[in-house]
């Protein structure tokens, strides 16, 4: 008997439809994976039940003759920040915890909607906010990999949506949601050796996932290979009018159209991306992506991004000021934690429940956020970060006259050690220098596992697509994984 906790979301999915075994199997395999992996912390919730149920269903499909859904009995993980009716959904936070919405995100629903169970609500960074999973109210996400050296530290699994890529990694799901506000699919997925796509901003509805930066904010798939991704980012996409800013176009047949031939392609590398200090073997493993993509078929060209230094400033002005409006809704009035101390007032109300409901990289987000918006810096801050925005967009926009893709590193080093860079918000910010531009622009960029650096951690390939060409990303994503070759596991220590 197969261990189906090795296999992929296309693997499970066939086998499932074939009958080779059942989704009652998968999901008791998967379940009993989840409970036995407390020791990395990557679920706030476990929904053994919910599983099960769409194992059921899709076993009485199988057993009617009808046709099953597109991912029917396929148990994924649920990042905590997507609402799920009837189960408690946190953000991480202790703001909302016990909160359990009366309705179903979008993404969500789609996702059930189209035969997956859920294995559980994964833990992320705090409202979204941080690159390590070190901000979560319910305690540190561990990732599964060690330094081979025996450094046996633990190790960040990236952020914000370090419980998912921590899950995937070590088989406790075959895949997972992610949100992507400047990097939050991309960089867990580098760190833990995984697929995730940000897709182009309005194709996943935004609709009852808890908001960080609205402008920035797009959910997407987060899985062990590029297949995954696009089966799952199929099921995810799509038009809702409940999204002002959702895109009404049809949801393309990604996983039909998967082709790794990148004949008469050309393919971007942005100068601008060679930063200091970056590790040797991050420059050695982007020209190994460069020598994959050519031999693929694709030229490869040098392109400018003139403002790119500019991005990460103006994301930490843009994004803190989105949270600053967004998070002003949890006051202790409607929902979520209440703290009134003795003879307190309204505003005391305010103060208290905040004080003691946000973190402090909520808070630090909020003030920061709160001050560039302020009447006597909104010009200086606010207004000066949206015009570098629109120039990094246009940056882009030129260099898509030269390219049709861009290769670039996902993350500036390998995964670091918790609380290594937890005293330096700064450094902790630069974690995100190569994935906030693509989020800035709106556009859909993928990172892929590439290899492995000197103490055995996971590095990432990042490729950055065209408005709406996800389809290209997922194909120089495929033709690099093909080349790539990728099989390495973390070994199991939990």
């Amino acid at each position: 008997m197969t261990d189906v906790t090795t296999l992929g979301v296309a693997a499970l999915r066939d086998g499932i439809r074939t009958g080779e075994f059942s989704a009652k199997e998968v999901a008791d395999a998967f379940i009993v994976k989840v409970s036995a992996a407390k020791a990395l912390n990557a679920f706030i919730v476990e929904t053994p039940e919910h599983a099960l149920a769409a194992a059921r269903e899709a076993d009485a499909a199988r057993a009617a003759g009808e046709t099953l859904k597109p991912l029917a009995g396929v148990p994924i993980g649920m990042k905590d920040l997507f609402c799920t009716k009837g189960v408690q959904t946190t953000a991480a936070s202790h703001m909302l915890e016990g909160f359990k919405p009366v309705y179903e995100s979008t993404v969500s629903q789609k996702l059930w909607d189209a035969g997956a169970g859920m294995l559980g609500k994964l833990n992320l960074d705090q409202f979204a906010m941080g690159s390590s999973n070190e901000t979560s109210y319910f305690g540190n996400v561990i990732s599964p990999w060690r330094r081979k050296d025996g450094g046996n530290a633990p190790l960040a699994p990236g952020g914000s949506s370090g419980g998912s890529s921590s899950a995937i990694a070590a088989r406790l799901c075959p895949a997972a949601t992610g949100t992507d506000t400047g990097g939050s699919i991309r960089q867990p997925a580098a760190f833990t050796g995984i697929s995730g796509i940000k897709p182009t901003y309005g194709r996943c509805s935004r609709w009852g996932v808890v908001a960080f930066a609205s402008s920035l904010d797009q959910a997407g798939p987060m899985a062990r290979d590029v297949r995954d991704c696009a089966i799952m980012l199929e099921a995810m996409a799509g038009f809702d009018a409940k999204d002002a800013t959702s895109l009404k176009l049809d949801v393309p047949n990604w996983e039909q159209g998967l082709n790794p031939d990148l004949r008469g392609k050309k393919v971007g590398i942005p100068k601008e991306y060679r930063v200091d200090g970056m590790p040797s073997e991050i420059e050695a493993l982007w020209q190994q992506g460069i020598d994959w993509l050519k031999d693929a078929g694709a030229e490869i060209v040098e392109v400018s991004l003139p403002h790119t230094k500019y991005a990460l400033p103006a994301y930490y002005i843009i994004a803190p000021a989105e949270a600053s409006s967004n998070l002003a809704r949890y006051d202790g009035v409607r929902y979520g934690q209440r703290d009134l101390p003795d003879g307190a007032g309204l505003q005391d109300m305010y103060a208290a429940t905040r004080a003691a409901g946000f973190g402090p990289e909520v808070q630090r987000r909020i003030l920061i956020g709160t001050y560039v918006l302020s009447a006597g810096y909104y010009d200086a801050y606010y207004t000066q970060a949206q015009k570098v925005r629109t120039l990094i967009a246009r940056d882009f926009e030129r260099a898509w006259l030269h390219c049709d893709l861009l290769l670039t590193p996902t993350a500036p080093s390998a995964a670091f050690a918790l609380g290594e860079k937890s005293a330096d918000p700064l450094a902790m910010y630069l974690n995100d220098v190569f994935t906030v531009p693509s989020s800035l622009a709106g556009i859909p960029a993928m990172s892929v596992p590439g290899g492995l650096d000197k103490d055995g951690l996971p590095l990432g390939l990042q490729i950055i697509g065209k408005p709406l060409d996800e389809q290209g990303v997922l194909n120089a994503s495929l033709a690099i994984e093909q080349r790539a070759g990728f099989t390495a596991r973390p070994e199991q220590w939990w």
